[in-house]
């Protein structure tokens, strides 16, 4: 009985999202369908890229995790011996030839979803007015914004190729422009909004290729990233990233190519503006 309501549970939270998505009935995705295939995910050594490899590996799914330094991914290495459906690759984002022989490598394997999950914060100090630090903004726009693009740009072919067809960036509420009341840091800022134009333009620039280029945004979460960001203690008031991301695949699994190129969905499945 507890199992039967947890499953009409989940069935109506993933119902609600596909509704605040825009979906009909009918446009609303095969659930099976979406119950397994193949994911990419960046950053996949900790917080939300580790969660994401968690709860697709348990749904069943071939995960490619990447990592800049899988070596050093103990908890990632570590699902990877208990789970089958687990490879691990190096993937630095801000390397170009490592993008590239990465996508070399997967010549041929459809892809169902690519997920864009790699980020980082940035020094906090040089993003203050009186310290910005020419150096560190090109850091946070490389990994952020370009190195992003680069990857869904390599992997193309691949999506393309595959069933479900989904480019998929994590994108943040911190870079609505239009949302008043929001500090710095100013370079973290820039590159989500920057972030939410070029997947916007690459969602028009492969349309006709039937590609699904969507922009995703957890909820303020846990991370070691928010930590820095607002202190330990703040951070462990916001969701915790088992629900997030739960609610981030709930999501990306509602995803048509009506929504390609629109504004970002938040973990609830609700729109964000721009």
């Amino acid at each position: 009985m507890a199992r039967n309501i947890a499953r009409t549970l989940v069935a109506l939270v993933s119902l609600a999202a596909a509704t605040s998505l825009g979906l009909s009935a009918q446009q609303q995705p095969d659930r099976a369908a979406a119950a397994s295939g193949t994911v990419l995910i960046t950053g996949s050594n900790r917080g939300l890229g580790l969660e994401f490899t968690k709860q697709y590996a348990a749904r069943g799914w071939k995960v490619i995790a990447t990592a800049r330094n899988p070596g050093t991914a103990t908890e990632l290495r570590a699902i990877a011996t208990k789970s089958r459906n687990v490879t691990i690759d190096t993937l630095d984002v801000e390397d170009v030839s490592s993008i590239r022989a990465l996508a070399a490598k997967y010549k041929g394997t459809p892809i169902d979803v690519l997920i864009n999950n790699a980020g980082v914060l940035g020094d906090m100090q040089k993003q203050n007015v009186g310290s910005f630090d020419k150096a560190e903004f090109d850091d946070v726009m490389d990994v952020n914004v370009f190195g992003a693009l680069a990857v869904a740009d390599a992997f193309l072919d691949r999506v393309a190729a595959s069933t479900q067809k989904k480019i998929v960036s994590i994108t943040s509420r911190s870079g609505i422009i239009s949302q008043p009341g929001r500090r710095g840091p100013s370079f973290y800022r820039a590159s989500k909004a920057a972030l939410n134009m070029v997947m916007k333009v690459l969602a028009d620039d492969v349309r006709d290729r039937g590609v699904i280029v969507a922009l995703v945004s957890p909820p303020p979460t846990e991370t070691d990233m928010l930590k820095q960001l607002i202190g330990p203690e703040n951070a462990a008031r916001q969701a915790k990233i088992p629900d997030a991301i739960g609610g981030l695949i709930k999501v990306i699994d509602g995803l048509t190519l009506e929504n390609s190129g629109g504004p970002p969905v938040y973990f609830d499945g609700t729109l964000l503006p721009w």
